[in-house]
């Protein structure tokens, strides 16, 4: 078996009290932790969460093209030289730990590092702990549910465009939306197009100082930060267990 190993560790929306005592013990446990950061160089927010935990001088920096989607070639060479820079932790240490936000199987940052690092390291051991989604803890904080009964639930990040989201609001279950800051808009009018309006709740900096929770009815156009949540729940008038 490999002594080396990457783990893509999932550390939550923001709260660091939301971090498992899996991820805290495996961000521990390993001899460095890599956390995303822009061109621009602030601190991200997987970077501010996992310092609750570990401290600074085990915590190394990688610029990833995070928010790049104009500028394919860009992009990838962004994750080509993070890749090699994370392939040289690998081989210079025996365990390297991954932050992100959420969790690292839905739409992480990690999928494409973990791809790269196959390629370049051969025979390194990936790993995952799961971590609390931006939609899960949005739902606490509002009290919106999720699920009931046999719904459905679509998860849908409207950098894909608002036409994606409008079609998932046509249908039944609740529906999420991740990173619609940019076109809240446009999102709010597929909202209300579809009748989904009334009960939909958006949020961002969930568990931080400047977090905001407002219901979607109040959405009026002006910017949103880029990594908000929202949640459109399933049309429900079937009384108490009425999907079941």
């Amino acid at each position: 078996m490999s002594d080396r190993r990457l783990i893509g560790v999932g550390v939550g929306p923001g709260d660091p009290e939301l971090v498992t005592v899996k991820g805290v013990n495996s961000l521990r446990a390993a001899d460095v932790v890599v956390v995303p950061v822009m061109d621009s160089g602030e601190r991200g927010r997987a970077e501010a969460t996992v310092l609750h935990y570990v401290p600074e001088e085990k915590v190394v920096r990688v610029v990833f093209a995070l928010n790049e989607r104009s500028d394919r070639a860009r992009r990838e060479a962004a994750w080509d030289a993070a890749g090699e820079r994370v392939a040289q932790l690998l081989r210079g240490h025996g365990t390297v730990a991954f932050a992100t936000i959420g969790d690292p199987n839905v739409y992480s940052t990690f999928t494409y590092l973990a791809q790269t690092i196959e390629e370049s390291v051969p025979g390194t051991v990936i790993e995952t702990v799961p971590g609390i989604t931006a939609m899960q803890d949005l739902a606490a904080r509002s009290g919106a549910v999720l699920t009931e009964g046999t719904e459905p639930l679509t998860l849908v990040p409207v950098t894909a465009g608002a036409a994606v989201l409008k079609d998932a609001l046509s249908g039944p279950g609740t529906v999420v939306a991740y990173k619609f800051g940019r076109i809240a808009e446009e999102v709010a009018a597929a909202l209300r197009e579809t009748g989904r309006i009334g009960d939909a709740v958006w949020g961002s900096a969930l568990g931080l100082p400047e977090e905001s929770i407002r219901p979607a009815a109040e959405l009026d156009g002006s910017p949103l930060p880029y990594l908000s949540t929202l949640i459109a729940p399933a049309r429900r008038d079937g009384g108490r267990g009425g999907k079941l």
